[in-house]
């Protein structure tokens, strides 16, 4: 972390498991620094009950998955599954939580710690019944700003026909107009952004850019890849450009979805790999690059590895003190990737208002508080349509880390740059209407991850439109 210049406060990061959590710690009377790190990501739990799912148990093998009653929480990633006796251990790599369990008649009694300190003790027996998760309602107190009325929408969430829908908000001119949140959420709780915030990584190279840091986005990416790497390099794959990973145009065989078979290089395939970087830079080319546009998280996450070649403090602190901190964002977490450097290809958490900043940061052309945070070239070369995404059903146009797509309202098209993540994480920058339109959710098996656009135009843009 950084200490302030009146050495009172120390602006910083714990890193735990995948995640960096940032903080703020104020000095005490006594010397000491003290803040709140919510391991969990919420701001308190609504639930306290506590499931333990053992499955595939044979022998000595297992696995062993920890599920919490408030499913605000986005869930464990569990591995390092072992057992000797009557002894279990397995770990959380996202969180860095470890777990051991004794296994006694009809009862496991679990022991949770954070590195060696015990954290909390769980007496376990068999379930019988349906285990109660989440489904915490609206809360009401928690509908911040209503100065447009969107009743319609607001039943259809409480009768879930709009299922999983966690927030809304709605800035317009740089005032908000409504903030409303569902389920249990606040504004307090950050929420999983998935690869929405491959758009926060686009502005990172765009800030490394501005102060010349990066030359220029013709450059090759093995201009900054460690020399282990530059053995794979031929005269196609020289030609990656930060230009082309920007707008996913790479030519790798790096399609996300969408592709016959899976692809080498797809994120699901990759992120199970030793080394991330070496099972992408040494996919097959399927196109030249900066011809065909395929979505994949391979792209920003080689961009990820070039700015934390150029950039010369840690990388996430390079993002709070020239991204974050500008915009007065201090809630958040970064998700590391398999070196422990910020993941660019998405996974960071902020909440939903902060979100609403970051992309009136962009409708504000790179301007915060009369402030330039990023450079109206910058933002303009973000917005421009390259090419389209071919392997989307929609065959969206795509900026840099940025979605293009078009709505109608009352007979007119109302076009749209949007940040998007799985699950239905968006973020909608409408410049004809001067508005930002954020919402987040939940659909993250159901098929239902596009259903935020759905409730933008049919709900949000007749009554906004004028």
């Amino acid at each position: 972390g950084r200490l302030s210049e009146k050495n009172n406060k120390i602006n910083g990061f714990i890193k735990s498991g995948l995640l960096f959590y940032h903080l703020n710690l104020t000095k005490t009377n006594t010397g000491s620094f003290t803040g709140v790190w919510n391991i969990l990501m919420v701001d308190e739990l609504k639930s306290q009950k506590f499931y333990l799912s053992l499955e595939n148990g044979s022998g000595d093998k297992y696995q062993a998955y920890p599920i919490l009653g408030d499913n605000r929480f986005t869930g464990t990633w569990c591995g390092n599954f072992k057992k000797e006796n009557d002894t279990i251990s397995f770990s959380d790599i996202k969180t860095g939580l470890n777990f051991l369990g004794k296994l006694l008649d009809q009862k496991i009694q679990l022991s949770v710690y954070l590195e060696s300190y015990l954290v909390t003790q769980i007496a376990l027996s068999p379930s019988h019944t349906d285990w109660q998760i989440g489904n915490f309602g609206t809360n009401k107190k928690d509908k911040i700003n209503q100065s447009i009325q969107l009743n319609e929408l607001e039943n259809l969430i409480a009768k879930d026909s709009l299922p999983n829908t966690h927030s809304i908000l709605i800035s317009k001119k740089g005032k908000i107009i409504y903030e409303n949140y569902f389920a249990g959420y606040n504004n307090r709780i950050p929420h999983d952004m998935r690869s929405a915030s491959k758009s926060i990584s686009s502005a990172i190279v765009g800030i490394a850019k501005d102060r010349f840091l990066l030359e220029s986005l013709d450059q090759s990416i093995f201009d900054f890849l460690p020399q282990k790497y530059q053995i794979y390099k031929d005269s196609l794959k020289y030609k990656i450009d930060i230009k082309s990973l920007l707008t996913m145009s790479s030519g790798l065989d790096a399609l996300d979805f969408g592709a016959e078979g899976v692809s080498k290089a797809s994120e699901g395939n990759y992120q199970n790999s030793e080394d991330w970087t070496k099972t992408i830079i040494t996919a097959p080319m399927i196109n030249e690059p900066n011809e065909h546009a395929n979505y994949g998280s391979a792209n920003p996450h080689l961009l990820g590895v070039a700015m934390d070649s150029v950039i010369p403090e840690q990388l996430e602190d390079f993002i709070d003190k020239n991204l974050f901190e500008k915009l007065e964002i201090s809630n958040y977490i970064i998700q590391a990737d398999n070196i422990g450097s910020p993941y660019f290809g998405g996974g960071m958490y902020l909440t939903p208002n902060d979100m609403m900043k970051f992309g009136q940061l962009y409708l504000n052309l790179g301007k915060w508080e009369n402030e330039k945070v990023l450079s109206e070239e910058w933002v303009a070369n973000s917005f421009k349509n390259y090419r389209n995404l071919e392997n989307t059903n929609d065959k969206n146009g795509y900026g840099f880390l940025w979605w293009h797509h078009g709505y109608q309202v009352n007979g007119k098209s109302i076009k749209t740059i949007e940040a998007r993540g799985s699950g239905g994480q968006y973020i909608f920058v409408i410049p004809e209407l001067e508005t930002v339109v954020v919402i987040t959710s939940g659909n993250f098996r159901n098929g239902k991850f596009q259903q935020p656009e759905l409730i933008l135009e049919k709900y949000i843009l007749p009554k906004i439109y004028s």
